[in-house]
């Protein structure tokens, strides 16, 4: 059940990721880094030739080196979206081909193409795929020249808008750059609000219903310290545990109505890795 999943919202941000390039970037020849802006940038070059089959063998080509250089570590997942947003980028120019942007500013063509497809973009990292393109460069320089990854990702966008900033002129290399930070900031922010947990402290005299709760109908883990009041002088006990939101939102009523006077903390968790959290 949890690989269908994946493979769903897999195949759900790679379709958004190609409408954000479809309708919006490729239009607007707003080469905004990764193999997409370099496609962007060859099919100016060379009209005749469509952008899809442009990524397919640009994708192709990365791949055969990734699998030379790194080795055959490539995840079935990232194959998977790499060339599902090929596919769907041919696919969507087939049957709405767009000879002119929806909008005539750039900016705006900008922000709705890097915002749909960074969301896309951000909903495949978090299943732990990713596709392709700059991701491969950027993993190469980093196992041949001991570069931290996200230089390296940036150093393989930044070339991109240099060659976008001859090919295609200073103000679109200008929008580009801004494309660059702008997806940056999208995928960080969208990786972060899909993984945000929270973790959780209730000090309360009535610990064991709200820890069988925690257990057997959340399904979560629990941890129980003993402690005492430094006002009251009375022994309590305090039950930490870790949850998403909406198993939070649940607690908190089933805590309300059995201990009311209960002491809850609530902190927001980035990241938790461990039984239950992968």
């Amino acid at each position: 059940m949890k690989k269908y999943k994946e493979i769903l919202l897999i195949t759900f941000g790679s379709i958004l990721v190609a409408m954000g390039i479809t309708y919006f970037l490729i239009p607007a020849k707003l080469a905004s880094g990764g193999v997409t802006g370099l496609a962007i940038i060859i099919s100016t070059l060379f009209p005749v030739i469509p952008i899809g089959a442009i990524l397919l063998v640009v994708n192709v080509l990365l791949y055969i080196v990734g699998f030379i250089v790194i080795g055959p570590a490539f995840g079935a997942k990232t194959i998977y979206a790499s060339f599902l947003v090929t596919g769907l980028v041919s696919f969507m120019d087939y049957i709405y081909p767009m000879s002119a942007p929806f909008v005539t500013d750039p900016l705006v063509n900008l922000i709705m193409g890097v915002l749909i497809s960074g969301i896309g973009l951000g909903i495949v990292f978090n299943q732990n795929a990713s596709t392709g393109g700059t991701d491969i460069i950027a993993k190469i320089l980093n196992t041949r020249f001991n570069i931290d990854m996200g230089k390296s990702l940036l150093m393989a966008d930044l070339a991109v808008v240099m060659l976008a900033g001859v090919t295609l002129g200073i103000d679109l290399a200008i929008y580009a750059l801004l494309g660059v930070v702008f997806n940056g900031l999208i995928i960080d922010n969208m990786i972060e609000g899909l993984s945000m947990k929270v973790s959780v402290s209730i000090i309360s005299t009535k610990s064991e219903p709200i820890n069988a709760y925690i257990v057997n109908d959340i399904g979560r883990g629990a941890t129980i310290y003993m402690a005492k009041g430094a006002y009251t002088k009375e022994s309590k006990e305090i039950i930490t545990s870790v949850m998403n939101r909406k198993e939070f939102i649940r607690l908190k009523t089933f805590v309300k109505e059995h201990d009311p006077d209960a002491f809850v903390m609530v902190s927001n968790v980035r990241e938790v890795l461990g039984e239950g959290f992968f």
